[in-house]
């Protein structure tokens, strides 16, 4: 398995204005600038700070994407990273998207986590969930976006 020499994601594959659901790992790597998976989510980023892309991340990303800082006693970075996060649209976890969770973690036997961030790309009619997790790979209803670790 590979995880160097990757390709950049097809983001201009995505249509003007679409409307993307952003899991934590990508953000993480983004803000950590993290030497192998960074790059690969780039143009994501980069298309949508040129007004291309709408973002949007659930309240599971924000808890997961400030543990770090939070962590280390940073919160003037967890503030930072907040600050960004909330510049995008947010989805709260209310009760429909709680129950749409669990119909999908007993339908696809998701992890909590990831069965909510599916269930909030769906509760926002999202064009895709932008992901770097293997857990997705049975859904159906939702575009994933991802890129993952292949074999050679």
């Amino acid at each position: 398995m590979d995880a160097l020499n990757v390709d950049a994601l097809d983001v201009d594959a995505l249509p003007a204005g679409a409307l993307l659901l952003v899991d934590s790992a990508p953000i993480i790597y983004t803000l950590e600038a993290n030497e192998h998976f960074a790059t690969r989510f780039a143009p994501l980023f980069q298309r949508h700070a040129d007004g291309g892309i709408a973002l949007a991340v659930s309240t599971v990303t924000i808890a997961e994407v400030l543990t770090g800082p939070l962590e280390a006693s940073e919160e003037a970075l967890a503030k930072r990273y907040r600050a960004a996060l909330e510049s995008w649209q947010v989805v709260e976890l209310t009760a429909d998207i709680a129950e749409s969770a669990a119909r999908l973690r007993g339908q696809y036997g998701l992890k909590l986590p990831d069965a909510i961030q599916l269930a909030s790309a769906l509760a926002i009619n999202a064009d895709a969930l932008v992901t770097h997790d293997r857990d997705f790979s049975k859904v159906r209803g939702v575009k994933i976006v991802t890129w993952l670790i292949r074999d050679r």
